[in-house]
């Protein structure tokens, strides 16, 4: 099964963006598909506030879950 990314899903960095500012790991918030597999990602502390947002290509992502697999 494909893992569709879609808006408002909680995404991971699957590698460094240096040139971003942001590192392998770093959790964001999809916020707006670009383009087919380019999205905007916000990246925001533990208050909310934002520190970083930038489009980022759907293969640099790993979608996290918060539930058992059976309901994903």
């Amino acid at each position: 099964m494909k893992n569709q990314i879609r808006l408002l899903d909680v995404v991971a960095l699957t590698d460094d963006l240096r040139e971003k500012g942001l590192v392998r790991g770093q959790v964001g918030t999809v916020v707006e598909e670009l383009a087919p597999g380019v999205f905007e990602i916000e990246f925001s502390d533990d208050s909310g506030r934002m520190y970083a947002h930038a489009a980022i290509e759907a293969q640099c992502l790993i979608v996290l879950h918060y539930e058992t697999a059976d309901t994903v």
